[in-house]
């Protein structure tokens, strides 16, 4: 892979300074505390009672990612409003992204509004909150509609449609290797012949339990982190976040059919897009899979790349025994039930 996001160290700037970016360039006066984070580098701003997240993006991110993500929160917001979204905020100069010089490179720095909620990974997950995040996520797409940019089409990994990031890595472990080629096999023996049959846009593509977040209730109320977001497949949508509720259920397939009943309620799929959640779903571990250890032999200081590792491979071994199109027909029996 050629030098990108994934395979550049993350900013290493510490609390002070990111304190003072906050006052000098948006003139926000608080104290900062560190996030976990994965490619880029986030503070939490606490100025009295006011949140906000400070974002300093990889050195090799493209302003013209940045400046999608910011537009899509502009159009999401105005198509619906009842959404909870981290917001850019603009710089005193009114501008929405600015440029940093430190510790010897280059980094577009923006503010966020910070937005309350607890994650789906913290709460217990019903089946009628299940349903909830995937009319939201339905809704979400659904409010993506018509919004185009250049960025979107970009060559990246996290995209199933782009395939040279799992065929092109060099896997230590040969059990791995033989895993993701099996669930490849099964994408371009029943995903791909059906290609022309499945819709695309801009998806935010990353609706994991770490970026939805939800209300005491459990209720879906807002999504953060959308710098995944790339056009392709509108089933892969709910497919990434059921890939993610998967991982920890014993019995899986009824947990994931909730999230689909409810995307596909608020935004009506396909025969054959049905029919294809399952390998997409299938084919997103394999990247999280991959990913996590690539990115985790170069930066092994940061557990949080391995957080899906382990559980998306002891789910992938788990699938391979089952019958995929089974599967399929019993999700879309489970949806039009």
């Amino acid at each position: 892979m050629k030098t990108s996001v994934f395979d550049t160290p993350a900013p290493l700037l510490s609390k002070n300074e990111a304190g003072q970016i906050a006052l000098k360039y948006f003139g926000i006066k608080g104290i900062a505390e560190s996030l976990v984070s994965d490619r880029d580098q986030n503070f939490k701003i606490v100025d009295n009672h006011q949140s906000y997240i400070l974002k300093i993006s990889n050195a090799a991110e493209a302003y013209d990612v940045l400046d999608m993500q910011n537009m899509a929160m502009k159009h999401l917001s105005a198509t619906d409003n009842n959404m909870k979204l981290p917001m850019a905020i603009p710089s005193i100069n009114g501008d929405g992204i600015i440029q940093i010089e430190s510790n010897g490179e280059s980094n577009w720095v923006r503010l966020l509004h910070y937005v309350d909620g607890q994650f789906l990974k913290d709460v217990y997950q019903s089946n009628d909150s299940l349903f909830e995040l995937g009319v939201f996520l339905g809704k979400l797409d659904f409010a993506l509609k018509g919004f185009n940019h250049p960025a979107s089409k970009r060559p990246f990994p996290w995209d199933v449609c782009f395939v040279d990031f799992l065929k092109t890595h060099h896997y230590k472990n040969i059990k791995d290797k033989i895993l993701v080629e099996w669930f490849m096999n099964q994408y371009e023996i029943s995903v791909l012949p059906l290609d022309d049959q499945l819709r695309k846009m801009v998806i935010h593509n990353d609706g994991n339990d770490y970026n939805v977040l939800v209300n005491k209730n459990g209720k879906t109320t807002g999504i953060i982190d959308f710098g995944d977001m790339i056009y392709s497949y509108v089933a892969l949508e709910p497919a990434v976040c059921m890939a993610y509720v998967a991982l920890y259920k014993d019995k899986p397939l009824h947990a994931i059919s909730q999230v689909l009943k409810g995307f596909h309620q608020s935004f009506s799929l396909n025969e054959n897009e049905l029919k294809s959640v399952i390998y997409l779903m299938c084919l997103r571990l394999c990247i999280s899979m991959t990913m996590a250890s690539y990115r985790q032999s170069l930066f092994p200081e940061n557990t949080y790349l391995s957080v899906s590792e382990s559980p998306a491979r002891a789910f992938l071994n788990r699938m391979k025994s089952e019958n995929l199109a089974m599967w399929s027909d019993k999700l879309i029996g489970c949806v039009n039930a």
